[in-house]
């Protein structure tokens, strides 16, 4: 069983997603939330393996209860999964730097929705990554990606690569392209669970939480550069 926490303010749209996830074989909805507060609480209690995290809401923001869940969550660490209502967010942009491992839209049917969630806790990192890797290429193209109310600006630089071996750089690279680990396992002539084994490393030595982390750090590293692909 897949157990997912519900975060949405807005009533309708909660109770609407809590009676689709209820109807599917194999999810188990172990909560629902109002807003941040309340997910980081029901999150730290009821260990879900995926958060459905709305971005705004008032008071405390999907952003910094997606870092506080994140920060304080014992290992394994629940996947939280964005919901928004257009795909060019930069409160999303800012999710997905705190460690979100994707987005979905709102509008998305019930078995995108399914699909996603089925997705996520089972380990993939990333749905959708193609539209994911778009949304973070458009963020990267602004001066300061990232920048402005509610985007979750980090205090720190993006880490360095130098810790990375070549492989590894490569397969960071062909991530932030939006190549699956299939796709990419083709590409180089390796097996997936080489590719697995790479990104794992990878994420351990810049100390990241999500695959949709390792492609902001890409962009933001200068590795990929928007329109242009890896340097």
């Amino acid at each position: 069983m897949t157990r997912v926490l519900v975060v949405d303010d807005q009533f309708l749209i909660r109770a609407g997603l809590v009676g689709l996830l209820r109807a599917a074989p194999g999810i188990e909805v172990v909560g629902e939330a109002g807003d941040g507060e309340e997910a980081v609480e029901l999150a730290a209690t009821t260990r879900p393996d995926v958060i459905l995290m709305d971005i705004r809401m008032p008071g405390m923001s999907g952003i910094v209860a997606t870092e506080k869940i994140l920060a304080e969550a014992p290992e394994p660490a629940p996947r939280v999964l964005v919901l928004t209502t257009f795909d060019l967010d930069e409160y999303v942009y800012g999710a997905l730097r705190a460690g979100a491992s994707g987005f979905l839209l709102k509008d998305s049917g019930p078995e995108r929705l399914l699909a996603a969630v089925a997705a996520v806790g089972g380990g993939d990192a990333l749905f959708a990554p193609s539209v994911t890797c778009r949304l973070v290429e458009a963020f990267a193209r602004q001066a300061g990606a990232g920048a402005g109310a509610g985007a979750g600006d980090r205090a720190e630089p993006p880490p360095d690569l130098r810790a990375l071996t070549l492989r590894e750089v490569e397969v960071l690279k062909l991530i932030a392209t939006g190549l699956s680990n299939a796709d990419i396992a083709d590409r180089l002539y390796i097996s997936e669970a080489t590719v697995k084994t790479h990104l794992n490393r990878t994420m351990s030595k810049l100390d990241l939480d999500s695959r949709a982390q390792a492609v902001v750090v890409a962009y933001e590293t200068g590795l990929v550069t928007p329109g242009g692909g890896g340097r």
